[in-house]
């Protein structure tokens, strides 16, 4: 799994026919790099994702029919501060 920030959408008026409704974003992953991933949850620039890649993605997606390797599957909340000893 990848986690990153989204960073950017992208709209597409045309798709290949199977591809449920959703929106295309980029999202900047910690290492660095940046990666278009699908997103069916609503996320918005500047949130944190959870994001799965390849045969997961696609299998969530109906099989491995529609050609998507990069599925955002969580928006993820803050994480609690570690306790000070």
């Amino acid at each position: 799994m990848i986690r990153g920030k989204v960073v950017g959408r992208y709209w597409a008026t045309k798709r290949v026919e199977h591809i449920p409704a959703g929106a295309f974003l980029e999202v900047q992953s910690e290492g660095g790099g940046s990666l278009i991933a699908f997103d069916v949850l609503g996320c918005g620039e500047g949130e944190e994702v959870l994001i799965v890649t390849g045969s997961t993605a696609a299998s969530w997606l109906g099989g491995g029919k529609i050609p998507i390797d990069a599925l955002i599957i969580g928006s993820l909340d803050d994480l609690p501060k570690a306790k000070s000893k």
